[in-house]
């Protein structure tokens, strides 16, 4: 990807979302870390969360930010480890900011954490900035190379808090007016009854709501999002 300029770094087969920015994103409860990461004040943020909180998210938007400021920068999801080796952060250190997504998918793998070490370190000489996602805290992570422990807790930590049923509404309907339609607040409670409810899920299932009813020029009602579910 590229823009203005600059450009993020990614693996082979790794792409970010055009959606993934910070006006699609419903911070309601998490402003302190939505702030920390459009701020850019920090040389080092890690925030953590559970699956499906939004985290993927965040850090894509950084990178779209970035971009938008003329900025280099990478991302690199490591959950995606079994596709890829501690060589495909070479490189990286180069970026201005780089964007690591599920840290705890390496904790204890020592040729990772050696790699993430070093990165570290690199992009601290550099002047770059580096942004970690993981599913616990760094005390949690149990890694085995304690100076990579302590640098991971150096810097700013946010846990990222999960949203309520209220919230999961609000964020649908938030998402759905980014994507140019409005979703009831009666579809949206049913989405939440009849399907997985972690925010990965119901925003992959908003996109696909949107893309049908758009192909049958349909509004979004209870009857007809019950058909395509």
């Amino acid at each position: 990807m590229s823009g203005s300029g600059a450009q993020v770094q990614l693996p082979l087969a790794v792409a970010l979302r055009d959606s993934a920015t910070f006006g699609s994103f419903y911070a309601a409860g998490n402003e302190a870390v939505v702030h920390a990461l459009r701020a850019a004040d920090e040389a080092f943020v890690y925030f953590w969360g559970v699956h499906g909180a939004g985290k993927s998210h965040l850090l894509q938007a950084v990178c779209h930010h970035a971009v938008d400021r003329r900025v280099s920068a990478g991302y690199l999801p490591q959950g995606e480890r079994a596709n890829l080796r501690p060589a495909a952060l070479d490189g990286f250190e180069r970026q201005q900011v780089v964007c690591l997504d599920d840290l705890h998918a390496v904790a204890g793998l020592p040729e990772w954490e050696t790699a993430l070490f070093n990165l570290f370190n690199g992009l601290r000489e550099r002047g770059g900035r580096l942004v970690v996602a993981a599913e616990a805290a760094p005390a949690a992570l149990k890694m085995g190379l304690p100076d990579l422990s302590s640098r991971l807790a150096s810097g700013a930590v946010f846990r990222l808090a999960e949203l309520d049923d209220a919230g999961k509404v609000a964020a649908l309907q938030h998402r759905a007016r980014r994507r140019g339609f409005e979703m009831p607040d009666a579809v949206a409670e049913y989405l939440l009854s009849r399907c997985p409810r972690d925010t990965y899920s119901l925003f992959a299932l908003l996109e696909r709501l949107d893309h049908a009813s758009l192909a049958a020029q349909r509004r979004l009602t209870i009857p007809f999002v019950r058909t395509l579910l």
